[in-house]
């Protein structure tokens, strides 16, 4: 009987002190947080910049699957877009050198870092935005729609090949950790014609995003950060730029390289409080 109050005891014990770290590390939460609400982003197109006009979305993501087997993913993406503006307008686009855009392909020279579709989709934004801040927001903004997406999601009239393919958020940018997780997703292997039709299609997805995106802002109707991704906003209040652990740079999902432990989540936000002012 004692053994069993002592064990009892224990337990009690235990259960009370993981209840009190809890509400200390809640008491001790870090005071900055940062503002995740989308916003109207105002901007006016400078004289000196490439202009783009408002294109169909749905014709854009055909003309990148017919164009990906020329130069892969990120020439499919520039090439979708800047090939209805040569056929609308001429010059510069038709002397524009989306050629050079096959460097992408495969996470740029087959590398694996960030996909070619979304370093297309950059450029774009990069060729037709002149100001940085909204060049920037914008790029935050597929990136993140990007690793909270389950894709591919567009479906070819006369597909290469013709497969049913799962969609699935792969929460990163990078086109190593992209590539080998949908595989795994799907049991299959990742230079099966299943993948590489999977990134065909997802290179479609991603031009009729840009365009979308760049046809908002043509209209001024473009609103910014509606992708936040709030675990990252968590990990960023604390060793982001304005936080007193400031040790980490970058906007990218935190979970496809970093777990949480039990330890950090019990004691990170007493330690945070505990720093000093920074």
């Amino acid at each position: 009987m004692k053994r069993r109050k002592a064990i009892k005891a224990s337990l009690g014990m235990l259960a009370g002190g993981g209840v009190g770290l809890f509400a200390l590390s809640r008491l001790f939460k870090p005071d900055y947080q940062t503002n995740n609400d989308p916003f109207k982003l105002e901007y006016k197109q400078a004289g000196d910049s490439w202009d783009y006009d408002i294109l169909d979305p749905k014709i854009t993501a055909e003309i990148a699957y017919e164009q990906y087997s020329n130069g892969s993913c990120m020439y499919a993406v520039v090439g979708s877009v800047v090939m209805q503006l040569a056929e609308k307008y001429g010059e510069p686009y038709k002397s524009f050198p989306y050629h050079l855009f096959r460097y992408g392909q495969a996470g740029i020279g087959g590398y694996g870092s960030v996909c070619g579709a979304l370093n297309g989709a950059a450029a774009l934004l990069g060729l037709f935005v002149s100001e940085r801040s909204v060049r920037d927001r914008m790029i935050t903004d597929i990136f993140q729609w990007y690793e909270q997406t389950p894709m591919p999601q567009y479906i070819p009239k006369k597909p290469a090949h013709d497969f049913i393919l799962p969609a699935f958020a792969t929460e990163s940018v990078l086109c190593h950790v992209s590539n080998t997780s949908w595989s795994k997703m799907a049991g299959v292997k990742v230079d099966s014609n299943e993948r590489k039709e999977r990134c065909r299609r997802l290179s479609c997805d991603v031009a009729e995003k840009v365009v979308m995106a760049l046809n908002d802002l043509k209209a001024n109707r473009y609103v910014g950060n509606k992708y936040a991704n709030e675990s990252v906003n968590s990990c960023v209040a604390c060793h982001g730029s304005s936080g007193k652990l400031d040790n980490s740079f970058g906007k990218m999902d935190c979970k496809s390289c970093h777990t949480e432990s039990v330890g950090h989540r019990a004691f990170s936000n007493i330690h945070y409080k505990l720093t000093g002012d920074k």
